[in-house]
This record gives C-alpha cells, structure tokens and sequence, in this order.
C-alpha cells in the first residue's frame, strides 16, 4: 500500500501525525501539489510539483493511485475518483470516504455549489482545529491497522 496525499491544502496540524505513522511503517508516500509543501523529512516521502491548474495535482493523483493505495483529501470528486480505482480515501478531519458513502457526500457537494453558483451565500465549514486533528489521527490508525499491519 502507498500514500498519496493532495498537499495543496494539507493543514499543518496534520504534519507531524502523518509523518509519525509514515516512519513508523516505512509507508510508501508521494506528496503531490502545485507548489513547494513539505510534511517533514522522511525517506519514504516523495515530493511532486505538478503544473498549475485546478485539477492538475489530483489529476496525477488518479494516474498513480492503484487499489488498496490511501489517498488523504478533502476533494470530494478526488475522493470519488479514486475509489472507482479500489483505493481509499480519508479526509483531513478523519472522514473516511467508501464505495458506501462517496455518492451521498458528491451529490452533496454538487447541491452546495449549485446553491452558491445561484448567488446564495451559505456557511463553509467550521475553522480546522485540533478535534479535527484528533479525528484524523485516530480514523488513519484505524485504517493503517486494518489494512496494513
């Protein structure tokens, strides 16, 4: 199993408790974004720039991303994506997206930005914090033990 996380928007706070389980089971990773990201050193983490563009980094995502790979995202179509593929994907506050689930989570999302391409301003969701870290943590601990060791 390999890591691919969309750094582009990969909060801070998660940095150090990925890093943390990437050393602890020599996990394959690929941190893939427009720009320069760093999680922290590790020889098992790969850096990729790709070209600007909206979809570029998720793009190369889908393009690596084999079944049983983890791809960490808060980009509903991404997730999507590569589920399709028989990968899987957890969100930045600890949801872990399924075959189950994807579908209700996307139209969700299509529904939002339909209301918000109207003019209507709605709510974003709630300032990441530490609970959100929190949930990241234990829901990556709960797959990696699952799937990988």
């Amino acid at each position: 199993m390999r890591v691919f996380v969309d750094g582009d928007a990969f909060p801070n706070l998660l940095k150090p408790i990925l890093l943390k389980q990437i050393e602890r089971l020599s996990l394959e990773t690929f941190v893939i974004s427009n720009k320069k990201i760093t999680i922290g050193n590790s020889q098992h983490v790969t850096y990729q720039i790709v070209e600007l563009g909206a979809d570029e980094a998720d793009h190369h995502i889908v393009e690596m991303a084999n079944e049983g790979d983890l791809v960490i995202t808060a980009d509903i179509p991404l997730a999507d994506r590569v589920i399709s593929k028989n990968a899987h994907a957890i969100d930045h506050r600890g949801e872990l997206y399924s075959v189950d689930n994807i579908k209700q989570y996307l139209a969700m999302r299509n529904l939002m930005d339909e209301i918000r391409s109207t003019g209507e301003m709605t709510k974003g969701p709630p300032p990441f914090g530490t609970k959100d870290a929190h949930q990241f943590a234990n829901q990556l601990n709960a797959f990696l033990t699952k799937y990988k060791f």
